[in-house]
């Protein structure tokens, strides 16, 4: 699929996002380091994009250094000091509110357009890779790619592929063809924008077309990872090894939320398959009992168990913690059961493609309940 976008306003969206985030957090912080970047915004994509460009620039300062022509930068131990001072200055990331703005803008617009048309994007980061070192770029930079890396997971440790530039675009294009329908939904992936301001997709895109099927066909392969992480690029090449303090890692626990009776049915609103009725909801919890629901939650993004928050992320958001972390976020935001099962019928039931009689679903219900009602 290629797209028309409105661009003017995509600018101003990307302008707007970033002067609230940047407002938000400069507003008591001087300054940036690399780690609160990475865990800017509910959309892991635009954060990782603005770690890519510092990554880019890091790279140009090496090279500057290496192109002064009065030392050696061949000598192994002027190599050895150069890549530890290199790693050392990669660890003190400090950017203020001037610098990052822009930064963030760019990444907004990046992620925006990975969403929507993956091939351009994937393509043109091709584009960009130097003359016969395409793998190897890729491979430099997946770590940085979060959403819809399966158009282009299968040409990383290609071993070899061996083809130019034309081969490898044409491959992105096939394999987006064949696999397109298996990948996240673009609302859904748009969604974790909207922490800070919603972003209307309707008017982004003016038309879209057809991406051609070429006859060149190539087979999708995961990458393997096997880099040191010696700086902090390197590190953020595993998304749990950074957001440790973000997400905990799940551990097996002894008890667990009681689960809903059974017997009791769950309607629907005017009797639409997989749409919730708040009403009948509540009509169910209210006439059951439950072991702990004396006392009102508080925020849900608190909340959860870990093991709620496992089970959560692998049955109901496709894997995916960011978007659990953004559901929990909004459905906080919501005054009423009423208006939080409205927003989960929303955004969440038909794409995810949640069954809701099923345990997962019910006990996020629940814990829904519990907050608005109990």
């Amino acid at each position: 699929m290629t797209i028309q976008i409105n661009s003017n306003y995509l600018e101003k969206y990307a302008e707007d996002y970033a002067a609230i985030v940047c407002g938000q957090f400069f507003s008591s912080k001087q300054y940036m380091t690399g780690q609160d970047i990475v865990q800017l915004t509910n959309s892991a994509q635009v954060n990782f994009f603005v770690i890519k460009r510092l990554f880019e620039l890091w790279q140009q300062e090496l090279e500057k250094l290496k192109s002064n022509p009065y030392f050696d930068y061949r000598d192994i131990t002027v190599h050895e000091a150069l890549t530890e001072f290199m790693n050392v200055l990669s660890r003190r990331i400090k950017v203020e509110k001037e610098q990052l703005q822009p930064l963030l803008e760019t990444a907004v617009k990046q992620a925006i357009q990975l969403a929507t048309d993956p091939v351009t994007f994937y393509q043109n980061e091709i584009s960009k890779a130097p003359t016969g070192k395409i793998n190897e770029f890729l491979k430099e930079n997946k770590k940085y790619y979060k959403w819809h890396t399966d158009v282009v997971a299968f040409l990383i440790d290609k071993a070899g592929f061996g083809h130019d530039e034309s081969a490898y675009l044409r491959a992105v294009a096939a394999n987006y063809q064949a696999i397109k329908e298996s990948l996240e939904s673009v609302n859904l992936l748009l969604a974790t924008f909207g922490d800070v301001t919603p972003f209307d997709l309707d008017t982004y895109i003016v038309q879209e077309f057809p991406t051609p099927t070429p006859s060149f066909t190539a087979a999708s392969e995961a990458g393997k990872e096997q880099e040191s992480r010696s700086s902090f690029f390197d590190e953020v090449e595993n998304e749990a090894s950074v957001r440790k303090q973000v997400e905990p890692e799940p551990q097996p626990v002894q008890e667990r939320e009681p689960e809903p009776v059974k017997s009791v049915e769950t309607r629907y609103t005017n009797g639409a398959a997989g749409t919730l009725d708040s009403y009948n909801l509540k009509a169910k919890f209210e006439t059951l009992s439950y072991k702990g629901m004396k006392g009102i939650m508080g925020e849900l993004s608190e909340s959860l168990a870990i093991n709620q928050r496992f089970m959560f992320t692998k049955e109901l958001f496709d894997g995916n913690a960011d978007l659990l972390k953004h559901a929990l976020k909004s459905i906080d935001k919501c005054d009423s059961f009423d208006e939080a099962i409205g927003l989960v019928n929303s955004r969440y039931v038909g794409e995810l493609g949640w069954k809701p009689e099923t345990e997962p679903v019910q006990e996020f219900l629940l814990l829904v309940y519990r907050k608005f009602e109990v």
